[in-house]
């Protein structure tokens, strides 16, 4: 039978949200607005970090590689739903939905890897300080950022393909705004045994992994700190961590909440709001987290917003 997908979009969107007419271009002109300031905020992040020589250093590296993960993280899921509240549809392919799915959940997979890595960095610059330039190398920061990219394609392929062969019943209706991997699978009326065994090793090998290792990493960085003497030199080495820090904070706790969410009920509007912070608020926040606290990306933003005037 031919698989259908039928994505009632306005069933999950942000308590007071609905699919009524009248409210159909404040929803349109809302999540427009918020893609178009993630785009051109983290596409100024990678800009601004290529343009200054003085922040070609490991931490702004992986900060501009993530910033490009992230606009392609909300590319997935927004423009088409834009599209379909543009032209009155619900409707994704099935092809459609098996491709959105492969890219959101490499997306996704590897803004995780990213945070890990730039943990890494931080542990490396504040408990090895001197041995820091040594230690995070051009070649061992290629590598980190090249294997993050290796799993991620793997593990979104691997999620795919086994997707592929499911049987799927006749009348499909995702319970979301994007084809999120866990809801796909319990449209399924075949065997998902082994889909929702492989979703628990990913999820303990690619996400409660970094997550250790970025606990770990902040421990050892918190007990270094406070072996530190001077109360302003406490302060300068966590201001280097604290955005990063509250980025992890929002991405594992909106994460965590699609998680429960998808695996709860349907028609769960808590689900809605995690997806909506996850995949659109998170991304849209990154850059104005990395750049209002940090000096150094505010100056680069200044010198090549004046390049271009």
């Amino acid at each position: 039978m031919e698989p259908q997908n039928d994505t009632r979009i306005s069933e999950f969107f942000l308590l007071g949200f609905s699919d009524a007419p009248a409210l159909q271009p404040l929803i349109f002109g809302l999540f427009l607005s918020m893609y178009l300031i993630s785009v051109f905020g983290n596409l100024l992040i990678i800009l601004a970090v290529n343009s200054d020589s003085h922040l070609h250093t490991p931490m702004y590296f992986f900060l501009s590689n993530l910033s490009f993960v992230d606009i392609c993280f909300t590319s997935t899921t927004i423009p088409k739903m834009l599209w379909n509240i543009q032209t009155q549809s619900k409707v994704i392919t099935y092809e459609g939905c098996i491709t959105q799915m492969y890219f959101f959940v490499l997306f996704a997979v590897l803004d995780d890897l990213l945070l890990t890595v730039m943990a890494y960095d931080r542990f490396v610059a504040i408990c090895h300080p001197l041995h820091y330039t040594v230690i995070m190398n051009p070649w061992l920061c290629g590598v980190l950022v090249l294997m993050s990219w290796i799993m991620g394609v793997l593990n979104s392929l691997l999620q795919s393909l086994i997707v592929l062969d499911l049987t799927f019943c006749e009348d499909l209706e995702i319970p979301q705004f994007f084809c999120e991997l866990n809801q796909v699978i319990q449209l399924a009326c075949s065997d998902t045994f082994l889909n929702n065994m492989m979703i628990y090793f990913t999820s303990l090998l690619l996400a409660i992994g970094p997550l250790a290792g970025i606990l770990y990493s902040y421990s050892k960085i918190i007990s270094s700190i406070y072996r530190i003497g001077s109360t302003q030199e406490k302060y300068k080495a966590f201001s280097t961590c604290a955005s990063h820090l509250l980025v992890v904070s929002l991405f594992y706790c909106t994460s965590l909440g699609v998680y429960l969410g998808s695996a709860g009920t349907h028609s769960s509007h808590s689900s809605a709001t995690a997806s909506v912070m996850y995949t659109v608020v998170t991304p849209m926040l990154n850059p104005f987290v990395y750049s209002l606290r940090n000096k150094d990306i505010k100056r680069a933003l200044k010198a090549f917003m004046g390049q271009q005037l």
